[in-house]
């Protein structure tokens, strides 16, 4: 029998001295050490680092009382052309089929055109509208109706310039895969109001989305915060449904052994993941019942699902507008509408002709619908893509395009403490240089945390010893925005 194997019923010999102890038990003493050191580190990870998924989802006090306590993001992916429907530019006619003066341009590069490519003037036309008198395009008849509700941003800007590192950039604050969503960083800060529904939703509708789930992802944050894609059509989760022959109790039971079993492998390694998938099976099972009730447009009014435009039994975004204002009455936190296919390198007229025939209804019947109910004051709207378009052509006579740009392009938010009938910011008379009142994208995300109550700088996630923050080391809450 060795010392280090039973350090307390050994016998030792005769002669007690210090050297041998050390040279016979020193190894069982750092066994006992090591054993103790890993023990904390597992009680410390299971227990501060992954508190219950349930808790960590709990609705949480903000810095400061926030205006908003719902977000509804509604993601143009392919970045619309701010040049035929937001931002009116006269000039632009006046120098169609010349380039723009070098001076302008200043040595920017573009992915599909030469910086001498001939302008390309406004291709439809614009009408004041409202009290506040914004300039609207003639493809947005519905926005008109609630331009007073709406502050238009005419000066944003991106550091981005292609699809997939832009959207990345617009959703996450980074253009590299791997950083928490806004819509995470506003779970992680504020909890959910839903027990029976995700607290992060995502829809789509279009064609594709070039940066992926990277758009909705957690990052390095805890998968529990990750948004939850929903699907357009049958159930909004694969599988959510009982298999034939699963009854309700059978279900439940194989639940409870999971789960204990799923518990027994949290306490043994710590793992944050463990407690996210136990609450995923929880959320799948009450989602069972929340559902369906939830995605049954019919129990809507017909008045109601016509002013959205929206074919209760069809896939659209005017569907998903309306299913995003029911997760908003029942808790959801943050919705994402991702609407592909604006990348209008040819055809820039047909193009927004189809896009807006798609979505202009449904957004504007969205915060129509929200203040009608009330829910407007509580509910931040946000449209708008990863970037714009340039004032120069691209394509051939008449089925001409227009390239990405990222000097100047517009958004439009509402609710949840925005300045309705406010356009903010300008281009230049060419609309290449955002030159008032310019938003970055940092201080885009600084505005709406702080709209939710949060301060930007103060809300962060330690990851690999550093303080993480949505907005880096940027951004600034831009107070005019603020109602």
């Amino acid at each position: 029998m060795n010392c280090h194997d039973h350090l307390y019923t050994c016998s030792p010999p005769r002669v007690n001295s210090r050297r041998w102890f050390l040279k016979e038990c020193g190894f069982g003493l750092g066994k006992i050490a090591l054993g103790s050191l890993l023990t904390n580190a597992f009680v410390s990870r299971a227990g501060a680092a992954t508190a219950s998924a349930a808790e960590v989802l709990k609705p949480r006090s903000p810095h400061f009382p926030g205006k908003a306590k719902h977000v509804i993001h509604l993601f143009m992916a392919g970045a619309p052309s701010q040049l035929d429907l937001f931002d009116h530019k006269p000039e632009l006619a006046k120098l169609e089929g010349k380039p723009l003066p070098p001076s302008v341009i200043g040595g920017q590069r573009y992915a599909f055109i030469r910086p001498d490519a001939a302008v390309l003037g406004p291709q439809f036309n614009f009408t004041k509208h409202g009290q506040s008198g914004a300039e609207l395009s003639e493809m947005l008849p519905h926005l008109a109706g609630v331009v007073d509700e709406i502050c238009l941003i005419k000066s944003m800007k991106t550091d981005q310039f292609n699809h997939a590192p832009g959207q990345i950039f617009l959703n996450t604050g980074s253009s590299q895969p791997g950083r928490p969503s806004l819509g995470s960083w506003v779970i992680y800060g504020l909890g959910s109001e839903s027990q029976d529904l995700p607290a992060f939703v995502v829809m789509s509708t279009g064609s594709g989305i070039s940066g992926g789930s990277a758009n909705w992802s957690s990052g390095f944050m805890p998968s529990v915060y990750a948004g939850v894609r929903f699907r357009n059509q049958g159930d909004p989760i694969l599988n959510v449904s009982s298999p034939n022959g699963v009854d309700a109790r059978l279900q439940r039971n194989s639940l409870d052994l999971i789960e204990e079993l799923n518990h027994a492998r949290l306490g043994l390694v710590g793992d944050p993941e463990i407690e996210t998938r136990i609450a995923s099976y929880e959320m799948a099972y009450r989602l069972q019942t929340s559902a369906p009730e939830l995605m049954d447009l019919k129990t809507e009014s017909k008045e109601t699902r016509e002013m959205y435009g929206c074919d209760p039994d069809q896939p659209s975004f005017a569907r998903a507008c309306l299913l995003a204002r029911r997760m908003i009455e029942r808790g959801v936190r943050f919705v994402n509408i991702y609407h592909e296919g604006w990348d209008a390198h040819s055809d820039v007229v047909g193009n927004s002709k189809n896009n807006c025939g798609a979505t202009d209804k449904a957004s504007a019947a969205l915060v129509k619908d929200l203040k009608q109910r009330g829910l407007l004051e509580e509910t931040l709207v946000i449209w708008g893509g990863e970037f714009g378009r340039t004032p120069m052509s691209q394509g051939n006579k008449g089925t001409v395009g227009r390239d990405h740009h990222m000097m100047g392009f517009s958004i439009w938010l509402a609710g949840g403490g925005i300045r309705g009938g406010l356009s903010y910011g300008e281009t230049d008379d060419l609309g290449y240089h955002a030159v008032t009142n310019r938003v970055s994208v940092h201080d885009l995300h600084a505005t709406m945390l702080h709209l939710l109550g949060m301060d930007h700088t103060q809300l962060t996630f330690r990851h690999n010893g550093i303080d993480r923050r949505l907005t880096d080391v940027h951004g600034e809450v831009i107070r005019g925005l603020l109602a």
